[in-house]
């Protein structure tokens, strides 16, 4: 959250994740005012989330792409849009609908990696409760 909790840095993902990638079109699409905007992006650049890529020298510009750890961060803004649009918003007239590569339309999920089930939250504990469970007294009911 120390990378991500600052306020215009999700939105700012959300911006590049869609396909703006110069400052301009990020303010635009955010209303973030400027110098604001600008701090985030380096926060976000520092933090290795997005990288800056020189697009034009003379004068000096540049673009923002998701770095590798950017790229992970795909799925969890996704399951973030997709919740604010089934229980936040009061237009769906105005929801984006995102197709997979198959041609359905991409409702995003998460999955054990091991097993395959689906991510809820009933279905995951952590490893130190796990450890501590394992060593109450097991009784027959």
């Amino acid at each position: 959250m120390k990378v991500l909790g600052e306020k215009w840095a999700m939105l700012a993902l959300r911006e590049i994740t869609f396909g703006a990638r110069r400052f301009d079109e990020i303010v635009f699409n955010t209303g973030a005012a400027r110098n604001i905007l600008a701090s985030r992006l380096k926060s976000l650049e520092a933090a290795g989330v997005v990288t800056r890529v020189q697009y034009e020298t003379n004068p000096a510009r540049y673009e923002y792409e998701l770095s590798e750890a950017g790229k992970q961060l795909f799925t969890i803004l996704h399951s973030i849009r997709d919740w604010g649009d089934r229980y936040v918003r009061t237009d769906p007239e105005n929801v984006v609908v995102f197709r997979h590569t198959c041609g359905e339309v991409f409702r995003p999920e998460m999955h054990c990696a091991a097993c395959g089930e689906v991510l809820d939250a009933d279905s995951t504990i952590t490893a130190e409760r796990d450890m501590h469970q394992s060593d109450l007294p097991h009784t027959e009911a």
